[in-house]
């Protein structure tokens, strides 16, 4: 029996103000160390403090000001609570009856504080020393028949300095395979920017804020994922530039913003807009937008050349680029209907843009998940920098692209080479420093690692953070392919569901976190990370470790290659004993970080350019490539076109705000105005009608793909929201089953999370989620 949603209250206020510094308030309590983390927190993103341990957007050098945000906040009392996760604990609770608790409950008990390992026959975690565990799963490496049997996961938690030791051990040890978050989350971002300008990274820097006409926002919410971005933007409307936003929800944080660092706004309660103009596009819509865009900007070309004037920089386009003409011509041939129907938008709406654009002498253009995890990710990343090149908005001051990033360092992880497609320069660099011959085949990334655990062609599974068994898609065949492991390893701060999810053998190895001091042999230690904006800044702890079996993530790694591997290719525990030593070898080996320990000394970090910013295209061709795509007849695979019906409803997957990747701080979401729930569908109310159901009840989603399998989640409760017809939301990673392993993009092999056709039916029981893997 339905009933209305009683846990669903419309948000009126702005993003940020007094409701976000509530919300840190009561994180803090949360966290049993109130007093001490208020402390921890003024250290943040500061000089002589740590690194946020939530987004990586950038910061500018001002040391005076507080430089957390909201999530940030949670991200760092999350972490550094008091409570502890330690064999008691274990020998309290079996490992099935974790297994049937929230996501929420499993990190929410604390830190891990010593290394253990599962024991199948009491279904219990035990206490192991350090020395054993290096031990057993070096004995485990060496048994291999093939290095290629082992995967090394990587999350964008990892500092620079930890990425490239386990990367170079891995290397050393024979394999490519680097499964990484980044497959997961801006893969698409990478192919295409360095397919089309030759540089996988952003080319802005964050002062191009201040000096652009104008800022176009596809396919993000900075109000939830990375708040501190919402100052940049409310800056930017503030001083007259333009920023015009298309998203498929309607979020508070891209509408207005009470900044809680501002003493008037909180006195009087008032709040400032964070954009200039709102589109809701369909889901999968922006490409279609753009193309719209481009077919305006054409019109607009031809009756200037009849004044003898220009809409296109012809000398910007003559000099640096390849193939605008074939492009052009595509656009041409795309129909406006066609751009209606995909985009969801109106030709007037589209032509508004297309306008704002077209007087604007120089545009920035950011990008996050919304537009990264579709089938045609790429093409449609292709065509927003096809945009930036018609008009010279790259490599000049206030434009270019600005791909935002997730986790702390993701960028970072890449840069220091956790790439199952290592280029050929940087293998050579490492053979060069460390006179050993990497291997040159091409590794696993994360789908294909899935595959490959499951066709029991990877037997070990390492993995440096993250939480795998609840990061990736098709959760049922991601968690049978980990079980049918040998061994797997988990280098965590907090319990999570990837702990439960274990090899024949599993053990945890506790790590220190970013908040924590780094105590090695020859004094306290730094680590390093790289932002959105290529900054490389130097982090350091605050607080002293829960206890002395936690042990960094270098020393960990360091601790395994030297079981595994002896002194071969370096002293593993000499490197972390001083991790200048670490930055001698980056420096050595990859480009942009000479004099690397010298330089992170400077306030503010160091920039560690873009070739693109300068204008130098490292294509094949040495010019800006405008590749052409044909506008896709449906943003979904074909493998599920075929089946779909009226009832078909296209999901997307998003994070709630008391959320940051997989780790669930609070059940709240206070900017849609969800309290205390998180199995909830963002509906749009005419659908709701048309599909016989109503407000608030209970349904089933049933994902529509072609391969026979069952995928359902049961008990979600309909929410109506300000979302296109025939679309809908629902929370990561919880409908995270609903995702075919088979349905990923093309070019980038990125799990399509936010488009995935559906069909809703009406909830009658309690039953398990269904998702049974099948090839």
């Amino acid at each position: 029996m339905s009933k209305k949603p009683d846990f669903y209250t419309p948000y009126k206020g702005p993003a940020g103000g007094w409701g976000a510094l509530q919300s840190t308030t009561k994180h803090w309590l949360k966290s049993d160390n109130a007093i001490r983390n208020i402390n921890t927190l003024l250290k943040t993103n500061q000089p002589h403090g740590f690194d946020c341990p939530g987004c990586a957007w950038g910061e500018k050098h001002d040391p005076a000001k507080i430089r957390f945000c909201e999530n940030g906040a949670k991200a760092v009392n999350w972490e550094a609570t008091s409570r502890k996760v330690d064999a008691a604990f274990m020998a309290e609770h079996s490992v099935t009856w974790l297994n049937t608790q929230s996501n929420y409950f499993l990190e929410y008990q604390g830190r891990l504080t010593e290394p253990m390992r599962y024991n199948r026959e009491t279904d219990h975690y035990e206490p192991i020393s350090w020395d054993q565990a290096y031990k057993q799963i070096a004995d485990t490496l060496k048994s291999q028949s093939s290095p290629d049997n082992v995967a090394f996961y990587t999350s964008g938690r990892a500092s620079n300095e930890a990425a490239f030791l386990y990367q170079l051990f891995a290397r050393a040890y024979g394999t490519n395979n680097f499964p990484d978050c980044s497959n997961m989350c801006h893969e698409a971002s990478g192919y295409a920017l360095t397919s089309s300008i030759g540089n996988g990274k952003g080319t802005v820097k964050i002062d191009d804020f201040d000096h652009t006409d104008a800022v176009f926002v596809f396919g993000q919410n900075p109000g939830t994922n990375h708040p501190r971005m919402l100052e940049t933007l409310k800056e930017v409307v503030q001083r007259g530039a333009h920023l015009l936003s298309f998203n498929t929800l309607r979020e508070r944080g891209l509408e207005r913003f009470q900044n809680p660092q501002n003493p008037i706004e909180m006195l009087t309660n008032g709040s400032q807009p964070t954009t200039t103009g709102y589109f809701c596009p369909k889901i999968g819509g922006d490409m279609a937008v753009v193309r719209g865009m481009v077919k305006v900007l054409i019109d607009l070309e031809e009756a200037a050349q009849q004044q003898g004037k220009a809409v296109f920089d012809h000398d910007f386009i003559s000099e640096h680029t390849q193939g605008v003409d074939a492009y052009l011509e595509q656009v041409k041939q795309t129909s406006w209907p066609d751009i209606i129907k995909q985009s969801g938008l109106t030709k007037e709406e589209i032509t508004h843009a297309a306008n704002v654009y077209a007087n604007a002498n120089s545009v920035i253009i950011t990008w996050a998940m919304g537009i990264t995890q579709h089938h045609h990710s790429v093409a449609t990343i292709h065509e927003i920098i096809n945009l930036l090149t018609l008009r010279g908005n790259l490599g000049k001051p206030g434009a270019g692209t600005c791909p935002v990033r997730g986790h702390s360092n993701v960028q970072g992880d890449r840069t220091m080479g956790i790439n199952e497609r290592p280029s050929q320069a940087f293998l050579d660099a490492l053979e060069k420093r460390f006179h050993f011959t990497p291997p040159q085949n091409h590794g696993l990334a994360v789908v294909d690692t899935i595959r490959a655990m499951h066709d029991g062609k990877v037997g070990v599974f390492i993995a440096l953070g993250g939480n795998f068994a609840a990061a990736t898609p098709d959760t049922q065949a991601t968690e049978q392919a980990l079980k049918k492991c040998q061994l797997t390893v988990q280098i965590s701060t907090k319990l999570n569901r990837s702990h439960l999810i274990t090899g024949t053998e599993a053990i945890i190895l506790p790590c220190l976190g970013r908040t924590d001091i780094d105590h090695q042999m020859k004094g306290q230690q730094k680590v390093t990370v790289e932002d959105s904006f290529s900054m490389i800044h130097a982090s350091g702890g605050v607080l002293q470790p829960l206890t002395k079996e936690q042990k960094s993530e270098p020393a960990i790694i360091a601790g395994i290659a030297a079981a595994t591997l002896g002194n071969f290719p370096i002293d593993w525990m000499e490197a972390v004993s001083d991790y200048d030593i670490i930055r001698d070898h980056i420096a050595a080996v990859i480009p942009g970080f000479t004099d690397f320990n010298q330089r992170i000394l400077q306030a503010g970090g160091f920039y560690l350019g873009n070739s693109a910013r300068e204008r130098k295209w490292t294509t094949p061709s040495n010019k800006a490539i405008l590749h052409t795509h044909v506008l896709p007849e449906s943003i979904l695979p074909k493998r599920a076109q075929d089946l779909l019906s009226d009832k078909t409803l296209i999901m997307q997957t998003l994070r709630s705000h008391d959320q940051y990747n997989t780790t669930i701080y609070g059940m709240d979401d206070r900017y849609r105005g969800i309290k205390g729930e998180r199995k909830v569908v963002f509906i749009n109310p005419a659908d709701i009608q048309r599909l016989g159901f109503e407000e608030g009840q209970s349904v089933t989603l049933r994902s529509i793909w072609d391969d026979g399998v069952e995928r359902k989640v049961n008990g979600f409760k309909l929410v109506p929201y300000s979302i296109p017809a025939g679309n809908i939301a629902t929370y990561y990673p919880e409908t995270n089953p609903l995702v075919p392993l088979d349905s990923h993009g093309e070019f980038s092999n990125t799990p399509t999370s936010k488009s995935i056709a559906i069909e809703l039916e009406a909830y009658e029981e309690e039953s398990d989620n269904i998702a049974v893997f099948a090839r």
